[in-house]
């Protein structure tokens, strides 16, 4: 059972924070996908503070994180839940640090070592068999995929197998911002579409929003009709909050100048007022 009403006014405020710690953080490190953490921000928040019972380490459901290069979306939220220290994350990708640039089992709150994309299907489908089938609980398993990995044919192995063991408890949100490392999905995959019916040929229950509508994902995912594992499909912007950021394929490694910084948080403080 998942929890029934969520302060969409408070998410909306959160991953405003959210964001500028990411980009406080980008001024310390270059190895930082903030542009990709920025379009998955409202997903990983709600799955965090509104579909999860319990806070994180001490409930009954389990969040992995297959897109591992948006980590810092999970991190800021793990720190802002005080399973992560401050501390934790002014050391990123630092020597004395133990947070890297993708998520390392054994770091409170991460699930799973991922960032090899086509790997995180695989463990959540594990993680919810053994949920439902062998522990035989009510835990739920969510995961965040980039549109990136439904190009990794162990993605799709694994989608059918997920549906063939009916682990209904897997919940699996896709940050789909249409980009690539270096372009638009659309003009180097142009196959790749459409998303929805591949994924229900599979035999999964799917369903499609803005995903950075907090209220609409929140509301999607806790009215699933259930019996399959279930598929959000977010429609996201890369860089989502940033105009300079939006959109734009450099932003997938680069972390912004000293003016940069200044004129993203501007643009946050102008959205939050």
């Amino acid at each position: 059972m998942l929890p029934n009403s969520f302060d969409a006014s408070a998410a909306r405020q959160r991953c405003i924070g959210y964001r500028k710690r990411i980009l406080e953080i980008s001024q310390q490190v270059q190895a930082l996908h903030a542009a990709g953490a920025f379009s998955c921000l409202e997903m990983v928040d709600v799955i965090y503070n509104g579909l999860m019972r319990g806070v994180a380490g001490n409930s009954p459901d389990t969040f992995m994180m297959s897109k591992g290069h948006g980590c810092m979306a999970q991190y800021v939220i793990l720190e802002d839940l005080g399973i992560l220290s401050r501390r934790d994350l002014d050391l990123y990708c630092k020597p004395e640090g133990r947070l890297g640039c993708h998520p390392d089992y054994g770091v409170p709150g991460i699930g799973a070592s991922t960032g090899s994309l086509g790997h995180g299907m695989g463990l959540a489908t594990g993680m919810a068999y053994t949920e439902r089938h062998v522990q035989k609980s009510d835990g739920m398993i969510f995961t965040v995929l980039s549109d990136g990995e439904l190009q990794e044919g162990s993605t799709w192995e694994c989608m059918m197998m997920a549906a063939n063991l009916e682990v209904d408890n897997l919940i699996c949100l896709l940050d789909h911002n249409g980009m690539q490392s270096f372009g638009n999905t659309a003009e180097t995959h142009p196959k790749f579409y459409p998303i929805r019916e591949k994924v229900e040929a599979f035999n999964w229950e799917v369903a499609e929003v803005n995903g950075h509508d907090a209220a609409a994902i929140f509301d999607v995912v806790t009215r699933r009709k259930g019996g399959k594992p279930f598929m959000l499909i977010g429609n996201t912007v890369k860089g989502r909050g940033v105009s300079y950021m939006e959109g734009g394929a450099i932003w997938h490694y680069r972390s912004p100048s000293p003016d940069e910084y200044k004129q993203a948080l501007d643009e946050l403080v102008e959205i939050s007022s």
